[in-house]
């Protein structure tokens, strides 16, 4: 079963595939999706759906993970996230790709063991789960790799009981 975990942001939109085989995981391919703040929104937001629907056209997943939004303090950077958030949620859709939804304390839940897990040990456990060489950076891309993880363990236990 191949996973797409998303961290979407207009800046930086991190993405990451995880294969689950049996009980092994691994990270297929891993990466960040970035524009520039010199374009208009309009353009940052094409480029976004661009690149999660060319990935989802190569690598064909079976389930893509998004994050739910979380709200901060701050409304202009929660507005943001989630207009990226649609346009990532616009391309999924129209790939036809199941798609799974988490919040942040259930993808810590699931990677870590613990619901309010600090991002260093999202990121050590990530890293140790996926066997990688190296810390993914940015840290969008941890957290997508993250929501993948969390994407392949729900999943599988969903599939286990019946759930659609």
């Amino acid at each position: 079963m191949l996973a797409l975990g998303i961290d979407p942001g207009t800046a930086i939109c991190g993405y990451g595939l995880v294969e689950l085989n049996g009980s092994r995981l691994r990270a297929v391919t891993y990466g960040a999706i970035q524009t520039s703040p010199s374009n208009k929104l309009e353009e940052r937001l094409a480029i976004i759906y661009s690149g999660i629907s060319s990935l989802i056209e190569q690598y064909k997943p079976d389930v893509a993970g998004v994050e739910q939004l979380f709200f901060n303090k701050n409304v202009r950077t929660a507005m943001a996230v989630g207009q990226a958030r649609g346009v990532v949620l616009l391309a999924i859709a129209q790939h036809n790709v199941r798609l799974c939804e988490y919040t942040p304390l259930q993808v810590k839940q699931s990677v870590v063991g613990y619901g309010k897990a600090t991002k260093d040990q999202v990121i050590y456990m990530t890293e140790r789960l996926l066997n990688l060489p190296d810390k993914p950076h940015p840290d969008d891309v941890a957290d997508a790799l993250a929501i993948a993880i969390c994407t392949t363990h729900s999943y599988n236990i969903g599939n286990r009981w019946g759930a659609k």
